[in-house]
């Protein structure tokens, strides 16, 4: 299945970490440098709301994670 929309999110994640030569802490680096700029500039950023104690994941979490497990089980 190809979605337009995530094809061009993943080019464009593809195309930044090869700017840091794939290298995370740059690639981590830069982006926490992008969002003190945007601070500056008076972006507002919104926290996760916290998890719900007793359900660690989300239900399509669940069932991901699940049938990755049992994949990798075989």
């Amino acid at each position: 299945m190809s979605d337009e929309i995530i094809d061009e999110v993943r080019a464009m994640r593809e195309a930044h970490a090869k700017k840091f030569n794939f290298d995370l802490d740059a690639i981590y680096e830069d982006i926490k440098r992008s969002e003190e700029e945007h601070a500056a500039r008076g972006a507002k950023f919104i926290e996760p709301p916290p998890a719900t104690p007793g359900i660690p994941y989300s239900t399509y979490q669940q069932i991901r994670f699940t049938h990755h497990s049992a994949k990798t089980a075989r």
